[in-house]
């Protein structure tokens, strides 16, 4: 039987960083993971950049059936404080876009930077090794491994959630919180893109590769998400980060608000009417994208070849109001192969939210993504994995 203080299961981002601010306060730790590489979705993600925190990191950032849980462990670990650490290994980054950071060369830059914090700690790293079983007595924890038993009084459950299956991506995190009695809100696939009927996306299968900023809202009240970000026009629907962040709001049933242009478009068409004899497909070319301006006016069965004076006010309101009202029905998501993040997770309100511990079984934690806190797009759930790692460790 070996015997650890701390055992984490998941050497991903959560994982590796919980394990080695461990190691470095005196802690005797062994690091697991079942996957042969370690931090695949590290190394994945950002484009191959990692990006890995968010500068404007807030609360209000983050969904969870419990909001207010991850305040405590957001206030105690900052973007800040990352940024310093990376800083301290030497790791080069840059602002991409409000607020989102990515390192100049490559995600391998963070996985080297959390490999030798656990070094640093002293840290024992099992990969590929399996975990078949776990059981929970009055000494603290029994741990099965496909490297034989171990003894710990912690273990650290970081095993990430269920997106990009091919990765290594399983539900032993969630298995593990049943069988200790905790709640686990429903999974779903989140930051993922949304699927849309074939025929009903036909007429605009045509402006496939077309992008502009919309604003992109969908959910009533409380439940309601609205974005301003980038929109893609694909063959089978939209994609791009508009339709990623609003997908972590979507239910099954619900259509999407999008505004292709502002309120005010309507108002500046009636002055061009006034003034301009350019043809109105022209004229609204000059407010939108041409593909689209085309595309749509033939969906509003209006005449693109014929000159502003001739356009009625009516169908100038008309066609001012369809581009800031447009709404369409998905008809579900691509699903966990797709999914950047899962929503969802063990149940937060059966957790201490300054130490991750679980209020049912004495020494078990639940750390990362496997916890139903998740982020928007752009760093965010970077972040919580920063963060809840180290309100853990701390505390371990």
């Amino acid at each position: 039987m070996h015997h650890f203080d701390a055992v984490v299961v998941g050497a991903g981002a959560a994982g590796l960083f919980c394990a080695g601010i461990a190691g470095q306060r005196g802690l005797k730790v062994l690091l697991l993971d079942h996957a042969d590489k370690v931090a695949e979705k590290i190394r994945i993600s950002g484009g191959g950049r990692c990006n890995f925190t968010n500068r404007d990191t807030t609360p209000a950032q983050f969904l969870s059936a419990n909001p207010a849980f991850c305040k405590s462990a957001l206030a105690r670990y900052t973007p800040a404080d990352f940024i310093a650490l990376l800083q301290r290994h030497g790791v080069a980054f840059h602002e991409k876009h409000r607020g989102q950071l990515f390192c100049d060369e490559s995600s391998e830059q963070v996985i080297r930077m959390l490999l030798a914090e656990c070094a640093s700690g002293g840290v024992a790293h099992w990969q590929p090794c399996a975990v078949t079983a776990v059981r929970h007595g009055t000494a603290g924890f029994e741990v099965d491994t496909a490297r034989g038993p171990v003894h710990t009084p912690r273990l650290v459950v970081a095993t990430g959630g269920l997106p990009v299956p091919k990765i290594g991506a399983t539900d032993w995190g969630l298995r593990l919180a049943r069988q200790f009695g905790h709640g686990v809100v429903e999974p779903r696939p989140a930051l993922v893109p949304l699927s849309f009927d074939p025929a009903a996306w036909a007429p605009f299968a045509a402006l496939a590769g077309l992008s502009l900023e919309v604003a992109i809202e969908t959910g009533e009240g409380r439940q309601r998400g609205r974005f301003v970000e980038d929109l893609l026009f694909t063959h089978r629907g939209l994609s791009g980060p508009a339709v990623l962040q609003i997908s972590s709001f979507w239910q099954p049933g619900s259509p999407l608000r999008l505004a292709l242009a502002d309120t005010a478009l309507t108002e500046r068409l009636r002055q061009a009417k006034l003034t301009s004899r350019r043809q109105l497909g022209n004229e609204l070319a000059l407010h939108l994208p041409e593909r689209l301006a085309s595309t749509w006016l033939g969906l509003q069965d209006l005449p693109a070849q014929r000159p502003m004076p001739e356009i009625r006010d009516k169908d100038l309101a008309r066609l001012g109001d369809s581009l800031a009202h447009w709404q369409v029905l998905p008809t579900g998501t691509e699903g966990w192969r797709k999914a950047e993040v899962m929503a969802g997770g063990v149940d937060t309100r059966e957790l201490d939210s300054q130490t991750l511990a679980s209020r049912r079984v004495p020494g078990l934690r639940f750390i990362g993504e496997v916890v139903d806190v998740t982020g928007w797009l752009g760093g965010y759930n970077f972040q919580w994995a920063w963060a809840s790692a180290a309100a853990c460790a701390r505390a371990l």
